[in-house]
């Protein structure tokens, strides 16, 4: 299921990576390791914050992808399952 992962990232924490230089490895490490369909990062509601699409087979997924921004940054985390086009039109067909 595709789902979009917002992590919200705690601004002192984020500022520690900042100044460390760690914050570029550690987003880095964070794509590869979840290989999201897309990857966009911003300031939402005043915040640094990550939004990801990402493939989610099995629900006991959820705990491996979410963990490390927690852990790393204090995030918060939300998963909410998204649809494409294709998916809209597909999911939409099927309600004649």
């Amino acid at each position: 299921m595709r789902v979009m992962l917002k992590a919200t990232l705690d601004t002192e924490k984020s500022n520690e990576a900042i100044r460390s230089g760690k914050l570029p490895e550690m987003m880095q490490e964070t794509i590869e390791r979840l290989h999201p369909e897309a990857a966009y990062f911003g300031p939402l509601g005043g915040r640094r914050t990550c939004l990801l699409v990402l493939d989610v087979e099995d629900s006991s997924q959820i705990p491996p992808i979410g963990e490390p921004f927690f852990a790393q940054f204090d995030a918060e985390v939300e998963m909410t399952p998204v649809m494409n086009a294709e998916d809209l039109r597909k999911g939409l067909s099927q309600l004649r």
